[in-house]
């Protein structure tokens, strides 16, 4: 009988990508817990929670490196999503129109989203 249990080498690399889940859980869990119930009708609270997911499977791409070879986020479509958050923000601070509000906020979740899109079609396709 071998020492060691067949399922020992893949284990570890899916230990870390548990652990890594489980931490962005929190992160977002801490993000609920300690924002006010009216904190969530903003715009904000919206573009947050859409990085936090695209942190998430950014991460998961990163902890398979069978993956990260052929698959990668498109960076521009990231780095735009990011200044729209930025531009979000920096509305929200110095009050300007609602509507410039709206539009950045949604500009960076389409951003996020449409580059997790990405991602999870490369990663379908290679897994075929």
């Amino acid at each position: 009988m071998p020492d060691t249990a067949p399922n020992q080498t893949s284990s570890k690399p899916r230990r870390w990508t548990v652990v890594a889940a489980g931490l962005l859980l929190l992160a977002l869990a801490l993000v609920v817990i300690y924002t006010s119930r009216g904190a969530f009708l903003s715009p904000l609270a919206m573009v947050v929670v859409a990085a936090i997911g695209l942190a998430a499977l950014l991460l998961q791409l990163r902890l398979h490196k069978d993956l990260t070879d052929q698959i990668h986020a498109p960076l521009w479509l990231n780095v735009l999503g990011l200044v729209f958050a930025v531009s979000a923000v920096i509305a929200d601070l110095l009050h300007l129109h609602p509507n410039l509000l709206i539009l950045a906020a949604l500009g960076a979740v389409v951003c996020f989203a449409i580059s997790g899109v990405r991602v999870l079609q490369g990663i379908r396709r290679q897994r075929k």
